[in-house]
């Protein structure tokens, strides 16, 4: 688990990545006590509660001090655990309503794939992507509207930014006073900045990153891939206004 800046940690699940948004919370058990408490940001492939749980236990953090889910999109290895998460801890799931239409019939997506020029890219498509299949179906309790900013991640919250293209309903988030954007899959940084493996529409995909870049942010993380640590809405937008 990787301290990104003073709100945000990155959490490596192999291909993927979730991160956690740090917060200051009541204490339901103590009046007028904080404690620490986390938003869960996506949750890899099926099966990855223990490796969540463990890299949070590895650094002196309780999972059980996460009390919420938000995932950006619906594809299968950003809900993969999702169901499973949220049913151990008894917490809430956050997304936009396009999202929610698609998990809660346990569909990671419905529309056709336009896969990224590259060999790799087809590689990665053809292997894990092309099968589709289903996800554990769950419920969404809070649907996102564009521009909607959460009281979390310090005073000045979260704002919610609608970046389709990549999936229905995706989404990014601008931790604001961290001035850090959770890019999720708009684009990648795996091997230098490039477009996502695949979209539904690569030009609103385009058109979403522009969206994004135009906010005032430092970093970036995603995905897919490694952080931008300087500059990042000006290097989106230099790599993608072409």
């Amino acid at each position: 688990m990787k301290k990104i800046t003073p709100h945000l940690y990155q959490l490596n699940l192999g291909f993927v990545n979730a991160f956690l948004i740090e917060d200051i919370v009541p204490d339901a058990d103590a009046a007028g006590d904080l404690v620490p408490g986390f938003t869960l940001v996506d949750t890899g492939m099926p099966g990855q509660l223990p490796k969540i749980f463990a890299q949070m236990k590895k650094t002196g953090k309780d999972p059980r001090d996460i009390h919420r889910i938000i995932v950006t999109h619906a594809h299968t290895d950003h809900t993969g655990s999702a169901a499973a998460i949220s049913k151990a801890l008894d917490i809430p799931l956050w997304a936009h309503a396009d999202t929610a239409q698609l998990v809660e019939q346990g569909l990671p997506g419905q529309a056709s794939l336009q896969v990224s020029p590259g060999l790799l890219n087809q590689l990665i498509y053809q292997l894990l992507i092309r099968r589709g299949g289903t996800i554990d179906a769950f419920n969404i309790d809070h649907r996102f509207v564009d521009g909607e900013v959460l009281p979390i991640g310090g005073p000045g919250g979260v704002k919610v930014i609608y970046t389709p293209g990549h999936g229905a309903g995706h989404l990014a988030l601008l931790l604001q006073d961290d001035r850090v954007l959770i890019a999720a899959d708009i684009c990648t940084n795996a091997s230098g900045l490039n477009w996502s493996t695949e979209y539904e529409d690569r030009e609103l995909g385009r058109q979403s990153i522009l969206k994004a870049a135009a906010f005032d942010f430092d970093k970036a993380v995603f995905g897919h891939g490694r952080p931008l640590t300087s500059a990042a809405n000006a290097r989106l937008r230099v790599k993608f206004e072409r």
